[in-house]
């Protein structure tokens, strides 16, 4: 009795967090030009949109530049930060990740003001710099956590067994403590680019015309032209994230 309990609330809260994504499918293949659930037949035109209009073609290869640039930003920095807090072992440690993870505590708007009047100043808005380092703003938080936590499972004797053995800094590093944080990498990566990819509100301020990213253009659409592709869209970044989370399961489940 108690099984068909758990699984009835599992199968209710699934119910729950799937519906709104299922419902977008459905809007997807409606053959009309404006944004409704299809009554008749259905169609594939809006997917075809997405993939031959050179608007939306040029907003996926913002999004994936500005992403992956985000990603690998993110990454270096929030290594460089927990490896250098793990081998000094300083007292000041708490100071350090407070401060960066200052960005998660303010609301995205305050954080996107005050990126919007640095980069004006220094002549960066609307380009991909400008929105990586924006977009950093965001995500490297969330990096950071996933590199700490990486790194907080490491064992002392580890760095104490390399240096016992002639091994430097840099070789201990490189040799001993970063290959046992691969997860720890990869999950900072991952976060970071699924973050920068999203992210909506920093965009929103510091892009204009010259780089429109993904969520930005499908904003612009849902404010001023209800466009069935902004279904299309939203369901292709669904499967593709999907994809990507069952791979991630798959490769927890063998290791």
């Amino acid at each position: 009795m108690k099984q068909v309990a758990s699984w009835t609330g599992i199968a209710v809260a699934v119910t729950f967090l799937l519906l709104p994504l299922v419902v977008i499918i459905p809007l997807s293949l409606t053959p009309t030009s404006f944004l409704s659930f299809p009554t008749g037949d259905l169609s594939l035109r809006h997917y075809e949109a997405l993939f031959t209009d050179p608007k939306w073609i040029g907003s996926a290869a913002d999004s994936l530049i500005v992403a992956t640039l985000s990603a690998v930003v993110c990454t270096l920095l929030s290594v460089a930060m927990a490896s250098g807090l793990w081998l000094t072992n300083t007292r000041l440690a708490p100071v350090f990740i407070t401060i960066a993870l200052l960005p998660i505590v303010a609301p995205q708007v305050v954080s996107a003001m005050i990126v919007y009047y640095l980069e004006a100043r220094l002549g960066i808005l609307d380009s991909y710099v400008g929105l990586v380092v924006g977009h950093c703003v965001v995500a490297l938080p969330y990096a950071v956590i996933a590199m700490l936590v990486a790194f907080s499972r490491l064992s002392r004797s580890l760095e104490r067994a390399s240096r016992s053995l002639g091994a430097g800094t840099w070789t201990t590093l490189w040799r001993v403590l970063l290959p046992n944080v691969k997860s720890g990498i990869f999950g900072a990566a991952f976060l970071s680019f699924v973050i920068s990819w999203d992210e909506v509100a920093v965009t929103l301020f510091i892009s204009g015309l010259n780089v429109m990213t993904l969520p930005k253009r499908i904003w612009d659409g849902l404010r001023f032209d209800i466009n069935p592709v902004i279904a299309s869209v939203s369901v292709v970044m669904i499967l593709l994230t999907t994809i990507v989370l069952i791979v991630q399961a798959m490769r927890k489940t063998k290791s």
